[in-house]
């Protein structure tokens, strides 16, 4: 176990506002896949609108554009709730919930465990990914960087 956790932003430009009729099944998934994702294996952490379960009334990026944003202790707990759980019904559906977007959405970046980053860093995250491509500050599942290794500050402790 390395002193680090896995930290992830993803964004969905959605196709109307929640209470549309088009968007009732994401709506109603959303409850259970948060639970699922909660009760995981390697879950740290998810980010929450105030008192709320879920962050569906936070829009930092757009009006319409919904952020799903935590952190795992892995890449690999990360990659078996998002593709070989429930949430994978999910994600196989989202065309039925959210436009195509062009560029990057989906960013991952080690954090120091014990770290909660916020949602001006999952931001900067997100657009260094645009920019620069992965890199080990901002990638993606196809192309991972290793967790950062243990500094002189750690080794002298």
């Amino acid at each position: 176990m390395t002193g680090h956790h896995l930290a992830q932003i993803n964004i969905g430009r959605l196709i109307g506002p929640l209470d549309d009729p088009r968007l009732a099944g994401f709506v109603a998934l959303l409850e259970p896949v948060n639970a699922l994702a909660d009760s995981s294996d390697g879950f740290v952490w998810r980010y929450r609108s105030e008192g709320l379960p879920d962050a569906t009334t936070e829009r930092p990026f757009g009006p319409d554009l919904l952020l799903n944003f935590s952190v795992w202790e892995s890449p690999d707990a990360l990659w078996e709730f998002t593709y070989r759980s429930g949430h994978l019904d999910v994600l196989r559906r989202r065309r039925d919930w959210f436009a195509n977007l062009t560029e990057a959405y989906a960013a991952l970046w080690w954090i120091p465990a014990g770290h909660i980053p916020t949602v001006a860093e999952a931001g900067e995250r997100l657009r260094l990914l645009r920019e620069n491509g992965p890199t080990p500050a901002a990638f993606t599942f196809r192309d991972r960087f290793p967790a950062p290794g243990p500094t002189e500050a750690t080794l002298s402790s």
